[in-house]
């Protein structure tokens, strides 16, 4: 059989959802997977990532240059942390046959703090759970690097048992510094990882990395595992990835994570926010739902703690549309990067509950001008109501069997700040 299909064959095995955007060279990899074909990369991850804090496995194929549109979840992932596996399965064009570029994802693993892993075609399946396994290790996506020289080997079919884990998402205690500080943490033990994986293997003189030939076997790229530092001739697929970060050091060792108790403080709401009486109605109900970044993020912090995670700007929806099936998120982070989400959730008739604030500004860093989200959301049919309208907010407020919009609008108050409640 090809590479392609014992990769194939690998992801249907060790995953329970699978999403791609099509792109050489892993179009067909998605195809033979059955994967669901989605609205862009971005959003793709968003549903994985959702899938995760249901303990699901999910892994999301795109080529190269679709990494870039995943930057932003991929990096607040690996501090927000996750459940189930995800891998993202890179397709790169190191000699761009039918790209506009040949860039080497790897480097978002350095970005990102990922593990990555680059298979030969000997060990197709046991690269894919392996990716899976430090995915739910490490709390953090973890990255499997294809090249067509990969995926047009001969190889044989030698499954592995899988081995499903749990990672763990970020505590709801912990401030942001926190959670980059428990992250790298978990960084620093990816590189002991990857220097005992069985994936690697030492022959001496010269090393292969993925399919490129050579005595010495080098599978797990990044971090690259500290025996890599005494070889002279690393050859690689693409840039001298290996070669150039030879002998890296993990994180310095930091203190504990840092809490709200830590700090003293937890930041919530303003005290005249015409929010409220919406929040206070979903606190009532235990509305567990995804926050996005800006306001809506509070919503995880004191007195209400409804929000189970938050993976960036605009991701609230589609990760909702995976797990709560419930999403809050702000008019400039809706149109900033949610609405191809959204879209891609009402074609496919997910049931989800979408909650836009509008303020009309971006009130987390200034209160820039927002632009008005309605003539843009029409399609969507959303229901609009007052901030302060109660009945309307205790009848709309409710999650069923297909999409809904609902646009709850107010107006910041003038001169006010962020309540801050005192540990």
């Amino acid at each position: 059989m090809k590479g392609v299909e014992a990769v194939a064959d690998a992801l249907r095995r060790y995953t329970d959802c699978r999403y791609t955007v099509p792109g050489f060279p892993i179009t067909d990899l998605g195809a033979l997977t059955g994967a669901e074909l989605v609205i862009n990369e971005k959003t793709a991850l968003e549903y994985a990532l959702g899938d995760s804090l249901m303990g699901r496995r999910a892994a999301v194929i795109v080529k190269h240059v679709g990494v870039n549109a995943c930057a932003d979840p991929l990096l607040q992932a690996t501090a927000q942390g996750l459940i189930g596996g995800v891998v993202l399965v890179t397709g790169d064009d190191p000699d761009a046959k039918g790209s506009q570029t040949a860039q080497d994802s790897r480097y978002y693993g350095e970005l990102a703090e990922l593990p990555v892993i680059e298979p030969d075609a000997s060990c197709c399946y046991a690269g894919v759970e392996a990716a899976l396994e430090a995915s739910e290790q490490f709390s953090r996506v973890a990255m499997l690097r294809l090249t067509p020289a990969v995926l047009d080997a001969e190889t044989a079919q030698c499954p592995v048992i899988r081995n499903n884990g749990k990672g763990r998402i970020a505590d709801r205690s912990w401030t942001m510094n926190g959670r980059v500080t428990a992250a790298e943490e978990l960084y620093r033990k990816t590189f002991t990882w990857s220097s005992a994986s069985c994936l690697n293997y030492w022959n001496g003189e010269s090393a292969g990395v993925g399919p490129a030939p050579g005595k010495t076997r080098i599978v797990t790229v990044n971090p690259p595992p500290e025996q890599a530092a005494g070889l002279s001739e690393i050859q690689e697929c693409g840039r001298y990835f290996v070669r150039d970060h030879c002998g890296i050091r993990p994180p310095v060792l930091q203190e504990h994570p840092q809490s709200m108790e830590d700090r003293g403080f937890c930041r919530t709401f303003c005290r005249n926010c015409p929010f409220l009486v919406m929040m206070n109605i979903l606190k009532d109900r235990k509305m567990t739902m995804i926050c996005d970044a800006g306001c809506s993020i509070l919503a995880m912090n004191r007195p209400y703690e409804l929000g189970v995670a938050s993976y960036g700007m605009g991701a609230s929806i589609a990760v909702a549309a995976r797990s709560t099936k419930l999403a809050l998120i702000g008019d400039y982070a809706l149109l900033h990067s949610g609405l191809n989400a959204l879209i891609d959730v009402y074609e496919k008739r997910l049931p989800l509950l979408c909650i836009v604030l509008k303020n009309d500004c971006a009130a987390m860093t200034g209160r820039q001008p927002a632009y008005d989200p309605l003539p843009y959301l029409r399609w969507a049919d959303p229901v609009v109501c007052r901030a302060d309208d109660g009945t309307i907010l205790e009848r709309e407020l409710v999650v069923i069997d297909r999409p809904r919009t609902l646009v709850v609008e107010g107006l910041c108050p003038e001169g006010n700040s962020h309540e801050t409640i005192a540990y």
